[in-house]
């Protein structure tokens, strides 16, 4: 594990931590095992678990109940998302605590929890703290924090930026992982938009702290192991094979880019690019899907639209 920097001397936090899961029984007790096997808090730290499980059908809540009896489980429809999820875990969890999101699909490294904190003090401050992932093999970075680059000519882009492997980084948005969100920054910033059930929620997040003057600090090194999907994942709009009609029909639902989060999200960032960039990732898996297999020229998931190098698939 990359050595780093945690700051030994805070005060005991209140933290409480936001999950989502649907059917993902063996990852989500995964992600809670490392959460629990968290070392090096300082003294007092208090830790609460609000865990919305989405119409999960392979026993996740019975599971976690019995394993994790303290976690505060409660079961909706497979309708609610992780946008949705998370607003529904802030408002079970103490309004005075700071809040961890975590994803279900997340390992957290040991002393994750402990750099969250370490990165936010102080942490009295409003500020995030977001934490980069790795995948399971270990070769390369799936998610973390992003520096939005603004061309002369052009729209907006998001950049990832490379942890340290000892200091954090500065950035301007992040990916919704692993992140901590201090109880002064939640007061100003209030939880994830409504406007977004799933995908852009996090980006949106950080880009509304920047604008605050909130900072937004990528922790050092990696803080777990989350694998990300593969741009022809079998269920996507990427997927071989399948019709232009049925292409579409996924990029718009809500896992993707439904057009009326995606529309906000858009008119906030893009200014005068909005209408461009809302219409480019919807042109291009038409075009993807239309042309001959051998002489497709474009070959990235036609869900990921072309101003932002994120992945938004906290």
């Amino acid at each position: 594990m990359t050595s780093r920097t945690v700051t030994a001397s805070q005060a005991p936090s209140k933290v409480a931590v936001l999950m989502t899961c649907h059917s993902r029984r063996e990852r989500t007790l995964a992600a809670l095992t490392s959460l629990k096997a968290q070392a090096g808090l300082p003294a007092g730290t208090a830790l609460t678990i609000h865990l919305v499980d989405a119409g999960s059908t392979d026993g996740t809540s019975a599971a976690v109940r019995s394993a994790f009896p303290e976690t505060d489980v409660v079961t909706m429809g497979p309708d609610i998302f992780w946008g949705a999820g998370t607003r529904m875990a802030a408002a079970r969890a103490d309004p005075d605590a700071h809040v961890l999101w975590l994803n279900d699909d997340v390992v957290l490294a040991p002393d994750a929890l402990a750099v969250l904190l370490s990165t936010a003090v102080p942490l009295e401050r409003p500020v995030i703290a977001a934490g980069a992932m790795r995948s399971s093999d270990g070769t390369r970075t799936t998610y973390g924090g992003y520096r939005a680059k603004k061309a002369a000519f052009g729209p907006l882009r998001l950049e990832r930026v490379k942890p340290g492997p000892r200091q954090h980084t500065a950035c301007d948005t992040c990916n919704g992982n692993a992140v901590l969100v201090t109880n002064a920054a939640r007061r100003i910033l209030g939880d994830i938009d409504d406007a977004f059930p799933h995908r852009m929620g996090d980006l949106d997040y950080g880009l509304r702290a920047r604008r605050a003057g909130i900072p937004v600090l990528l922790c050092p090194g990696h803080l777990g192991t989350c694998d990300d999907h593969p741009p022809h994942a079998p269920g996507t709009s990427g997927e071989l094979g399948i019709t232009a009609s049925t292409a579409l029909r996924r990029l718009a639902s809500v896992r993707e880019l439904p057009p009326r989060p995606w529309w906000r999200f858009c008119r906030r960032y893009f200014g005068v690019w909005a209408p461009l960039l809302f219409c480019s990732p919807f042109a291009k898996t038409l075009a993807v899907t239309l042309s001959p297999p051998r002489r497709r020229p474009w070959r990235g998931a036609p869900s990921q639209a072309p101003a932002l190098t994120s992945e938004s698939d906290a």
